[in-house]
């Protein structure tokens, strides 16, 4: 069986809502993405930060995740950091109530492409995850996960087929976004407790 990896990368949040503090809404959305992340089966799970950010990584991951330090919060820089993977998924941290599904989705196009790309719902550039077979192959480009774009990958790619575009979620970057959530879907606590007036757990 293939040895697989998926990496939430917690990079800059560049928007909170009115009256929310900017960094316990990143921890909040951070911790909801890492508490998703550790409900995965068969997949290895790991975060990624910039040294700066060390403490936030350490302060949401539960015991054991491994939590790598990269120069900057690039879906490349992340890939390079990882080893002893066949496989490997590099998500946003600002997608709160992501379905694990999404995530299980994402990986399957590995068996038969190298590189699959989830996208954001709702249209507009960036993406919600990149997942790739490893070695990563040489033509992947530099990407960004707030502003690259489907045809910016299949563009570089030695054929299109080459990237399969699997379903999207929605990321929390704006507050148009925030009227998507929906109550009554499972998880996403820390961010729901922070929105409804109550402290997220410490």
């Amino acid at each position: 069986m293939s040895r697989r990896v998926v990496v939430a990368v917690l990079g800059p949040v560049a928007w909170s809502p009115p009256g929310i503090d900017p960094a316990q809404w990143r921890a909040a959305l951070a911790e909801d993405v890492v508490d998703l992340l550790a409900t995965l089966n068969e997949v290895d799970v790991a975060v990624a930060v910039t040294p700066a950010d060390r403490e936030l990584a350490d302060a949401v991951v539960w015991p054991g995740t491994a939590v790598h330090e990269i120069p900057e919060p690039t879906v490349n820089a992340v890939l390079a950091a990882l080893d002893g993977y066949d496989q490997a998924a590099v998500l946003a941290a600002d997608a709160p109530d992501l379905p694990g599904l999404t995530v299980g989705k994402l990986l399957r196009p590995l068996t038969t492409r190298p590189v699959a790309l989830a996208p954001v719902e709702g249209g507009g550039p960036g993406l919600l995850g990149v997942a790739t077979r490893l070695p990563v192959p040489a033509w992947l480009p530099v990407l960004d996960l707030d502003t690259a774009t489907p045809s910016q990958v299949r563009a570089n790619a030695p054929r299109p087929g080459d990237v399969a575009v699997t379903a999207g979620w929605r990321r929390l970057r704006g507050p148009a976004d925030l009227a998507t959530l929906d109550p009554a879907f499972e998880g996403w606590e820390a961010t729901r407790a922070l929105l409804s007036g109550s402290s997220p757990r410490a």
